[in-house]
């Protein structure tokens, strides 16, 4: 395969900007896809060139598969980049990438269809030998409460083609079944066109721990782990490289699990896989494989002295890895805080608007991952991530330190961003000891409105 000379990234925000940032590096060209939106983004100000894909809404511009197919052909790119998000993992995309003779960076078609349906995600794990969460597929009511009676309460029924928490629904009591798993169908075709559910047992006190897979669909190996435990409404907030307090054996059976089941499925690629750790029983379990980049690589990249991008790039072009798996090694600890347009004080209400001032001094340890410059316009369109701080230290303590330094000066004014949240979360001796589960950051928010 010949290699990349120009990149369409059929995305925006921050994340295409550090796609043009490894592009620049290499040597290859890059053409932003915006909407009207984002026509004067500082991602369209930096790419070689950029070409408005429609309207503001994702579904009108940044959604719309032929749109992109038809840019970056017009546009002489000989590959398509689509981050995170939007087009990242849609098979459509993929396949029509092949037939027009542009290269997807990502994974092949096939690869997608076997983890973008977490039910025949599920059964590839089964396969590979890899734990599950006891559950399974409810078309009915009646199928729902006999997978209750086998599995018992609490339950978590969720979305078989979705994320992000739609379609997500906990269910404590047989009499509240019913309901919820028809407010849960409804959610779901609401939000993918897909009203498919499942159910699995509800971990009372369980972690979220993902491990980073590097595959050329030959060697498939990792570079460690990540603790994306404090979430708020199954977003995740906070992330963290390595996990804190897992016993080596823990660790290391996370690991094997997540190459084995990339093995399994032929993966090709950079991907995620991702486990709930049960803290009680000392057990993991399969949850999904996100097969593209994620928001949270830095983290990864920081312990490892990787560039993530470049790699996925490489491997896209054909080149078999560079890397062994004794040649990655983790040093060091690492921290992202995902800073967000939105008031804490008034329920997370979004604060889209134009930013007065976007301050980002050089410290120690600290890289920021933005889209902001003064007078940027956030529109109240997309995500409400506007920037990434990641911190990294010797230790877990140092990494903490440095980013609660980095707080106290990073400056983002004209709108309301969850900085304060981030703060509290850094100074609560719960998150510094390490190890929180997923109930950690709703119960610290009930504790600060209290």
């Amino acid at each position: 395969m010949a290699p990349i000379r120009r990149i369409f990234i059929a995305n925006r925000g921050e994340i295409a900007v550090r796609i043009i940032r490894t592009a620049r590096a290499l040597g290859i060209e890059t053409v932003l896809g915006v909407s009207e939106a984002d026509r004067d983004s500082l991602g369209a100000q930096l790419a070689t060139r950029a070409v408005c894909l429609g309207p503001a809404p994702s579904a009108q511009s940044y959604l719309k598969v032929g749109t992109v197919i038809e840019a970056a052909l017009g546009t002489g790119c000989d590959a398509i980049h689509p981050g995170y998000g939007f087009l990242s993992e849609n098979k459509a995309l993929a396949e029509a990438c092949a037939t027009n003779n542009l290269t997807f960076i990502g994974p092949s078609p096939a690869n997608l269809e076997a983890v973008g349906d977490k039910l025949t995600a599920r059964t590839h794990a089964g396969n590979a030998g890899v734990p599950l969460v006891p559950g399974g597929e409810a078309e009915t009511a009646e199928d729902a409460a006999k997978l209750a009676d086998e599995v018992g309460f609490p339950m978590l029924i969720k979305a078989v083609a979705g994320g992000g928490g739609k379609g997500m629904k906990r269910v404590d009591r047989a009499e509240d079944l019913a309901a919820q798993l028809d407010l849960a169908t409804s959610e779901a075709a609401a939000a993918f066109g897909d009203g498919r559910v499942y159910l699995e047992r509800y971990v009372t006190v369980g972690r979220h721990v993902e491990v980073q897979i590097i595959s050329d669909g030959e060697t498939v190996i990792h570079a460690g782990e990540r603790d994306c435990s404090v979430q708020r409404r199954y977003q995740k907030v906070v992330e963290e490289a390595p996990a804190p307090h897992l016993t080596p054996k823990l660790r290391q059976g996370l690991l094997d699990a997540a190459v084995k089941f990339a093995r399994h499925i032929g993966y090709r690629s950079l991907g995620t896989v991702e486990f709930l750790v049960d803290v009680e029983r000392e057990e993991f379990y399969f949850l999904e494989m996100n097969a593209r980049i994620q928001v949270e690589h830095p983290v990864t990249e920081a312990i490892t002295g990787l560039d993530l991008i470049a790699l996925q790039i490489s491997i896209a072009e054909g080149a078999p890895l560079p890397l062994t798996q004794e040649d990655i090694s983790l040093g060091g600890h690492a921290i992202e805080c995902r800073l967000n347009a939105e008031d804490p004080a008034r329920d997370f209400m979004p604060s889209p608007g134009r930013v007065a001032q976007a301050w980002f001094p050089s410290l120690p340890g600290l890289r920021v991952d933005t889209h902001m410059t003064p007078g940027a316009m956030i529109p109240p369109f997309y995500d409400s991530m506007v920037a990434k701080l990641i911190t990294h230290g010797e230790t877990r303590a140092e990494a903490i330190e440095r980013m609660q330094a980095a707080l106290k000066v990073c400056a983002l004014d004209g709108i309301a961003t969850n900085a304060p949240l981030h703060a509290a979360i850094l100074s609560d001796d719960a998150f510094r000891q390490g190890g929180v589960d997923t109930n950690y950051l709703p119960g610290l928010l009930a504790r600060i409105s209290e």
